[in-house]
């Protein structure tokens, strides 16, 4: 349920200087101040404040254990949870870690500020809002809030300020700003139903979101492909080594809220729902009558949608709902309802349902009363619920979504609401779903230089999306390589929606000076290998991993397992490799441009090896094997129709070696930095004098694969010899 907040008395006699308008954007670039969002109203003043060892940072003993008072009450972004007292404290560790002095923490309401003190104000001020903040570093340092959210990002204002001034980051700039974001929900959207994220890796990511003033991190929970929360109420629904327990959930909780970060969680049904379908039975490919793979997606089963005609059906959705409801403390909580396929009204049973049920006439009418179903029990919780929009285009005319349910628009540009008498958040144009199927990212030039986010008071905010389609497996950093610009680009124009000052390059620019904020742990990487292979494709068939479920019908997402290194992947939902026989087991033959496998590696440095198996069945221009953002190792050269690599955006290289066609032959590239050489069949055919990093993103790009069969696919993470590269091992030992 929603908290009270406790009443805190006006603090007085902590002056903040009046402000003067904003800084016009017809300015210099150099004007812009070194913080990542901007300020929404900023005054420059001339010289610095500067940290000393005997900074203080100073608190109103009256307010120590205080969030908010009640001028910073609010739905959204929800309570704040941390207090002045643990906010100073907090302060006083983040600024040891940047300046290396440690500042007293002092609770006195007669304390007479120095230059180089902080002073932190909890105040009743409506102009303020939650989120919004006075800073002024005039000197003393003074921020003003009503609420620790508005303390905690003015606190952010001055620790970014800090990084960015050298050499000994103590230097404040001296200016008075005051600070309000542009729209309540600031979110970063994980697709953790396909892949689990490593805690420490969602850690680090709630950091960065806090140093950034973004407040929301929706876990999609549950997908077609798994399901990540663990309750020993509902045994085989999640695999307890990927997934997340509630103590799991209750420390990712506790960290967030130091953060200023909200969980909200987000579950998938009715579709998107195998993993819950077949823990239950409950899918409406199961049981008498069942729908056929004719009444959804080509590429699904019937069971991918959870029966909502089935009584039981709808019992064990609100039970799963109830549950993982009571996890989570955001006010919103996601229960999905999208994509539910409209040929799903022609299945026998879908039929006679809404010839017998009084309530439903339509396919339309069905999901929504689904939905309303789901949301009295969201609601019983104190919560909000959210669906992904898409309902809205199923004739509906009995049933329609409750007022109080929130959209995430995924569809349109984002720049109004689009669903008539509900609050929305847009998520449509930002979204980062990095295979070579979707091959979606967001389009960053655009966000900085042209869209304005919407002030209509029914968009609540606005959310970067990441999808892991086809990238089940995919390291954490790979997402977050493609997700970090964009990220910060959201968190600028959310909070600040003026026009920009300057350039995105400059923006990029400013992004790396600020650079990330203290605490941050090492990122979990793939350790190199020196004594074995690193990845290991043979495509011979092999279920998925304990933890994930197969949702496609048959010839559809094929898996293909790496036997090494766990860096499994997964072909696309259309145009599938065809298993045929190889070598030695099963290949895969490709032959289409859109055939492809999705591994969602990290690039490794040189050195390398590569070894394949390879037989093509046809010349075209330009045929990948491996490839990433950066680089990829060639089949066919694009311009020569060589073996080669290319380093994107700098030049194309080619061997003097042309495959033969119709004929297995084993390539094998071995990489040192600044040489790569090439053998055929165990035989050296050339070296050239360039390197790139070996590209684990996926077997071919957006626009071209290879044409023929592949088998055993090996990886080292050493330059093999030329014995070694001779006599590569192209099968793991049986």
């Amino acid at each position: 349920m929603r908290r009270s907040l406790p009443v805190i008395p006006l603090v007085l006699g902590l002056f903040i200087g009046a402000l003067t308008p904003p800084v016009a954007h017809a300015d210099p670039v150099d004007t812009v101040p070194a913080v990542v969002p901007r300020p929404t109203a900023l005054t420059a003043l001339d010289g610095h404040a500067v940290l000393t060892r005997g900074t203080r940072v100073l608190i109103d003993p009256r307010s120590a254990h205080a969030t908010a008072t009640p001028a910073g009450r609010a739905e959204l972004p929800g309570p704040a949870h941390q207090s002045v007292g643990a906010l100073a404290r907090r302060l006083r560790t983040e600024i040891e870690r940047v300046t290396g002095l440690t500042p007293r923490v002092v609770a006195d309401a007669g304390a007479r500020p120095d230059r180089d003190d902080i002073v932190l104000t909890l105040a009743s001020d409506g102009a303020l809002g939650p989120e919004g903040h006075r800073f002024d570093s005039a000197g003393p340092v003074r921020v003003e809030a009503a609420s620790t959210h508005g303390l905690f990002y003015g606190t952010r204002t001055l620790l970014q300020l800090l990084r960015a001034t050298a050499p000994d980051h103590r230097a404040v700039p001296r200016a008075r700003s005051l600070d309000r974001p542009a729209q309540r929900i600031r979110m970063v959207h994980l697709d953790a139903g396909r892949k689990y994220w490593r805690p420490g890796y969602l850690r680090n990511l709630i950091r960065r979101m806090g140093d950034q003033k973004l407040n929301t991190l929706f876990l999609h929970l549950s997908e077609a492909e798994g399901f990540r929360l663990y309750s020993p109420r509902f045994p085989g629904l999640a695999d307890p080594d990927h997934s997340y327990s509630r103590a799991d959930i209750e420390r990712l909780k506790a960290f967030a809220a130091r953060h200023h970060v909200q969980l909200m969680p987000g579950l998938e049904l009715p579709g998107h729902a195998t993993a819950v379908s077949e823990a239950f039975g409950i899918g409406f490919g199961s049981g008498p009558g069942a729908c056929t793979g004719a009444h959804t997606h080509s590429h699904l089963t019937p069971d991918w949608i959870v029966d909502m005609t089935s009584e039981r059906a709808v019992a064990k959705s609100k039970e799963i709902v109830d549950e993982f409801a009571g996890w989570f403390d955001a006010p919103l909580f996601s229960v999905g309802a999208e994509e539910v396929p409209g040929q799903l009204a022609d299945c026998p049973r879908v039929r006679d349902h809404l010839a017998a049920a009084p309530d439903v006439s339509t396919l339309g009418d069905l999901l929504n009363r689904y939905i309303n179903t789901l949301d009295d029990v969201v609601t019983a919780h104190g919560r909000r619920t959210a669906v992904y929009n898409g309902s809205e285009h199923l004739p509906a005319p009995q049933q329609q979504v409750h007022e109080r349910v929130v959209f995430l628009t995924w569809e349109g540009t984002g720049a109004e609401p689009a669903i008539p008498g509900h609050d929305e958040i847009a998520i449509g144009p930002f979204y980062n779903t990095p295979n070579n199927y979707h091959h979606k990212y967001p389009d960053e030039p655009w966000m900085y230089d042209a869209w304005a986010p919407s002030a209509a008071p029914d968009m609540l905010g606005s959310g970067l999306t990441n999808w892991a389609d086809y990238n089940f497996w995919a390291d954490d950093d790979y997402v977050e390589r493609h997700m970090a610009g964009a990220r910060a680009v959201l968190a600028d124009r959310t909070w600040n929606r003026s026009p920009t000052p300057d350039a995105l390059t400059d923006f990029r620019a400013r992004v790396r000076r600020v650079g990330d904020p203290p605490g941050m742990t090492r990122e979990w990487q793939r350790p190199r290998v020196p004594d074995r292979p690193s990845h290991r494709w043979t495509f011979d068939d092999a279920p998925y991993p304990k933890g994930w479920t197969y949702a496609g019908s048959p010839g559809n997402t094929l898996f293909a397992r790496d036997a090494a290194g766990g860096l499994h992947g997964t072909s696309y939902i259309v145009e599938n490799p065809t298993p045929v026989p190889g070598v030695r087991g099963q290949a895969w033959r490709f032959d289409s441009d859109r055939d492809g496998v999705g591994f969602g590696g990290v690039d490794v440095a040189e050195p390398w090896t590569v070894s394949v198996r390879v037989r093509p069945s046809a010349r075209t221009g330009d045929q990948v094997l491996l490839s990433s953002q950066a680089g990829a190792l060639k089949l066919m050269q694009h311009g020569t129709g060589r073996v080669g690599f290319t380093r994107y955006g700098v030049a194309d290289f080619s061997f003097p070696y042309t495959l033969p066609l119709d004929r297995w032959t084993r390539l094998t590239w071995v990489a040192t930095p600044g040489r790569t050489a090439l053998y055929a069949d165990g035989e050296r055919v050339g070296s050239v004098p360039a390197s790139i990093p070996l590209p684990l993103r996926s077997i071919g790009t957006e626009r071209a694969s290879l044409r023929g069969d592949l088998d055993d696919l090996t990886t080292w993470d050493v330059a093999l010899g030329r014995e070694g590269a001779r006599h590569a091992p192209s099968r793991p030992p049986r």
